[in-house]
C-alpha cells in the first residue's frame, strides 16, 4: 500500500487528532467531514477502536502499512514493553527527530528535507527517511541548505525541543543525547489499543 496522499486536514478530523502537530486543523470544525459530521453519534466496536489507534499513529508518523507493521515486529523483540518499544522505534526516525528539532513545521516537511538529501547524520549525508538514529548521533544541515526559508522560518516559530535532544541553533545542529520515555512521547496514542490490534 502506497503512502497516503490525500487530504491531510480531512484525514485529521476524521480520526479527531491533529496529524501536523499545529491543531490548525480541528480549530475551526473539531468534527468529522462530510454532510454528517456535525451530527455523526457513531459508536466504535472494540475493533473498530484498536483499528482507528493504530490509524492515528500510523498516519501521525506517516508511515506505510508495511514499515508500521514492521518496525511493530521488530519492537516485539525487544526487550521491555512492546507497546514503548514501538512508540520509541517510531520517535527515533530521523524525519521525526528532524521535526523535533524544530528544522520543520511538520513531519510531512521534515521527510522531504531528509529525502532530498538536505540532513547529514554525524557528517555524511542520509535521504532515508526512516533511518533510526541512535543516542550520541549529530544530526545537522547540509552547508548548501542553511540558508532555506522554510528552516529559517521553522526555528524561528519553534520554541520547544524535547529533553531527550539537544539544538545548538547557531551551529544548526542537534543531537539525540538518549532514548525518549514514554511521557515524553504524544499522550493522545493510547499503544495498548495497538498491541491489541496486532495480538488478534
Amino acid at each position: 500500500m502506497a503512502r497516503y496522499t490525500g487530504p491531510s486536514w480531512k484525514l485529521s478530523r476524521r480520526l479527531g487528532i491533529s496529524l501536523s502537530g499545529t491543531g490548525k486543523e480541528l480549530e475551526k470544525r473539531p468534527y468529522a467531514p462530510g454532510p454528517h459530521g456535525p451530527t455523526q453519534r457513531k459508536k466504535l466496536s472494540e475493533y473498530g477502536l484498536q483499528l482507528q489507534e493504530k490509524q492515528k499513529l500510523r498516519h501521525m508518523y506517516g508511515v506505510t502499512e508495511r514499515q508500521f507493521r514492521n518496525l511493530y515486529s521488530k519492537a516485539g523483540k525487544m526487550s521491555g514493553v512492546v507497546g514503548e518499544n514501538f512508540m520509541i522505534l517510531l520517535d527515533t526516525r530521523l524525519d521525526n527527530i528532524v521535526y523535533r528539532l524544530g528544522l520543520a513545521r511538520t513531519r510531512r516537511q521534515a521527510r522531504q528535507l531528509v529525502n532530498h538529501g538536505h540532513i547529514l547524520v554525524d557528517g555524511s549525508r542520509v535521504d532515508i527517511a526512516s533511518y533510526q538514529v541512535k543516542p550520541s548521533q549529530a544530526i545537522s544541515l547540509r552547508e548548501k541548505s542553511r540558508n532555506l526559508d522554510i528552516v529559517k522560518e521553522s526555528i524561528e516559530i519553534n520554541n520547544f525541543v524535547p529533553d531527550y535532544l539537544t539544538f545548538d541553533a547557531e551551529k544548526l545542529e542537534g543531537s539525540l543525547t538518549r532514548l525518549p520515555e514514554r511521557s515524553e512521547l504524544p499522550a493522545e496514542i493510547n499503544e495498548a489499543l495497538i498491541v491489541e490490534f496486532y495480538s488478534r
